[in-house]
């Protein structure tokens, strides 16, 4: 069965499409399997054209309508829509990038849903950045650079055709401040996903390592570099900073729903329904205005909340659902799990200390 297309985020489809991902995302994640059917009618629908510009078969939808989008994906299921999010983070660099001909030759087919394509570069941002060598370089030769080493959290790496990947630049035993950004066909000789990590939630998104063992990259699949704080060149010029925060409140918002359903039947339930639903209000609105390019807070502070939101509204919602909730295959046991993905995915150390000082009691960190 096809999901009708979407075009905008008012259009009935994306409830259409999101009543398909609801309905599939509890076995999706008690199975583990690769959500290959849900990835598919994402596609049909249009969703990957949302982030493309026309030029390249996309819709090129403003950052409001993303965000918009992205609530209502999240909250239908979250795997699915994180996945995608590494997707896009593939498209959206390489079409911010200088690289006409790597454009045109990818960028139309990842449109579809024909090709899926992801990122490694959480090793240039947040992860294993505390160890004294870098995980992944590039030494450059006459033919291009060779790649040795690994990226650590690589979404769906062994159903990419593509992985977007950084690596440090080292010059023989120097290793230098330049960095790269590579589209590596997963098909070059060397590139080996390995199994994907069993994660508390999230794990069929199969996220692992990927190895990567001299493999050659001829300048027609760089995307930017070399140069120093690679992750910072060829940025799109929409405002962004607030990706996975959209999706917590998102997620957030599932939780909320249940919680409502239940506070319906159930008095007892109505004073937290309301302050959590009020408390969700107020931060989605700082969202979207953040999304019109309105800095009402900071990065760090939505996320901050955004993360305690997610976690307290989980929560709400598996004591509400008592035993029941607890039992494998309820929806609400599965959101907190997810909800706990926040505190470490892409989790940046002040939104982090944030977190840890509320969860002792400490309150919240004021956005300052």
């Amino acid at each position: 069965m096809s999901s009708p297309r979407i075009t905008s985020p008012d259009s009935p489809a994306l409830a259409t499409l999101c009543a398909q991902l609801a309905a599939r995302a509890d076995a999706a994640d008690l199975s583990g399997a690769w959500p290959a059917e849900q990835l598919r009618l994402c596609g049909e629908a249009g969703v990957y054209e949302w982030f493309l510009p026309v030029e390249y078969g996309g819709q090129d939808w403003s950052d409001l309508d993303v965000v918009r989008g992205y609530l209502a994906l999240a909250a239908a299921d979250l795997t699915t829509t994180f996945i995608i999010t590494q997707r896009t983070g593939a498209c959206r660099r390489v079409a911010s990038g200088e690289n006409e001909e790597l454009k045109q030759r990818v960028l139309p087919a990842l449109a579809t849903a024909d090709n899926f394509a992801t990122v490694g570069i959480s090793h240039l941002t947040t992860s294993h950045r505390h160890l004294g060598k870098p995980v992944l370089t590039a030494t450059r030769t006459a033919a291009g650079y060779v790649l040795d080493g690994f990226s650590p959290w690589v979404t769906g790496g062994d159903h990419a055709g593509c992985i977007l990947v950084g690596a440090v630049v080292v010059d023989g035993d120097v290793v230098t401040d330049e960095q790269i950004l590579a589209f590596v066909p997963t098909s070059d000789p060397g590139v080996r996903a390995d199994m994907p990590a069993k994660l508390v939630a999230v794990s069929h998104s199969h996220t692992g390592r990927v190895q990567f063992d001299s493999v050659l990259v001829s300048d027609e699949w760089i995307v930017a570099g070399p140069v120093a704080n690679v992750m910072m060149a060829g940025r799109a010029s929409r405002p962004g900073g607030h990706e996975t925060s959209t999706l917590a409140i998102g997620l957030a918002s599932a939780a909320l729903d249940f919680l409502k359903q239940e506070a319906a039947k159930r008095e007892e339930l109505r004073p937290a329904h309301e302050a959590l639903a009020a408390e969700h209000a107020e931060v989605v609105s700082d969202l979207l205005a953040i999304a019109e390019g309105n800095a009402v807070c900071s990065s760090e502070s939505l996320r901050q909340r955004a993360n305690s939101l997610v976690l307290r509204s989980t929560q709400a919602a598996l004591a509400a659902a008592k035993g029941a909730g607890y039992v494998a295959g309820h929806p609400v046991g599965r959101w907190c799990r997810e909800a706990l993905f926040f505190l470490v995915w892409s989790c940046p150390q002040p939104v982090m200390n944030a977190n840890l000082c509320e969860l002792a009691g400490l309150g919240m960190v004021s956005d300052g």
